[in-house]
């Protein structure tokens, strides 16, 4: 299977340094057919839109300067990558003022399969009040988002995939073969190893007070057999190796960035719920919860027949 060949990399302003560019090449070099990757600038300056004394042509005048200006330093950057003839590198600027949006409004003109973002640490406030990007991405986007650290992905090294093997659920189960799927696609074109992670829920601590003749052992020991049992059908229908599948009880935020540590893995697939609102803000999503504990990529996909809130063909 061959995907991620129309891929949108998001450009970070603030250094000539861009690992998002340089990832897309290395996923684009290694596909069966030809790729074609968008290096993608929103910038928007409040000043140029409160001057009074221009007209809207001198204003839009100078905005397409500055446009113009970031093209330049743009193709400058994309220079070294230029000499790969396997993968069709455009440049593209646009002035928004939200630029998640027209993150958003482009991969639904363009149908991109895959957008691809530099990321760093996030602090709580900043999370909570002023919602980064990449959270607004990890919750909105409709195509896979792949959030990068600054750091190469080793070749022959390790990709873990954070599956949910205990739930009944069906777009559960459904999320879970897509991310051992697209995992296998990216190890296979990296020559790495592919881990399957699953976490399982501690006894509540309380419900032995409610229940006195609750045997907490019991229960732990039956849940764990569950999610082994349900970790071995998924592993077995990919010829995953035993080995390969890590089940531990915790809380994911815990356990993945645990395993991640241990495999120095240069990638962890997550799916995320696509949650807006105050649900996001107060329950969170496994990739936000992770991926400042985590020191490697972090690609997140959605349930099939999600439906983003910006989608233009949505009343």
């Amino acid at each position: 299977m061959s995907i991620y060949n129309n891929i949108l990399v998001v450009a970070n302003i603030d250094t000539e340094q861009q690992p998002a560019l340089a990832r897309a090449m290395q996923i684009g070099k290694k596909s069966k057919s030809p790729s074609k990757i968008t290096f993608f600038l929103v910038i928007y300056d409040f000043s140029y839109e409160m001057t009074s004394m221009l007209s809207p042509d001198e204003r839009n005048a100078m905005r397409a300067g500055v446009i113009h200006q970031r093209e330049q330093w743009m193709k400058e950057i994309a220079k070294p990558y230029r000499d790969d003839q396997h993968v069709e590198l455009d440049i593209k600027v646009v002035w928004h003022n939200r630029p998640y949006e027209a993150i958003i409004s482009e991969v639904f003109a363009k149908d991109y399969e895959l957008v691809v973002k530099t990321t760093r640490q996030h602090d709580l406030i900043e999370s909570v009040l002023f919602t980064p990007t990449d959270w607004h991405l990890l919750r909105k986007c409709p195509c896979p988002v792949l959030l990068v650290k600054n750091h190469d992905w080793p070749e022959n090294g390790h990709v873990v995939v954070s599956v949910h093997v205990g739930s009944e659920v069906e777009a559960h189960l459904e999320l879970n073969h897509r991310m051992v799927e697209q995992g296998m696609d990216i190890t296979s074109r990296l020559g790495a190893t592919l881990h399957l992670v699953n976490s399982y829920p501690m006894t509540p601590p309380n419900i032995t007070v409610e229940l006195p003749e609750f045997d907490p052992t019991i229960y732990t020991d039956s849940v764990r057999g569950h999610h082994l049992t349900s970790m071995k059908a998924l592993r077995q229908q990919y010829a995953i190796p035993e080995e390969q599948t890590i089940v531990e009880q915790g809380l994911p935020q815990d356990v993945i960035p645990k395993a991640v540590k241990e495999l120095k893995a240069g990638l962890v697939v997550v799916g995320t719920s696509g949650r807006t609102g105050l649900s996001a803000v107060f329950l969170g999503n496994t990739a936000e919860n992770i991926i400042d504990e985590i020191n490697c990529d972090v690609l997140a996909l959605k349930p099939s027949g999600y439906i983003s809130p910006l989608d233009p063909n949505q009343s």
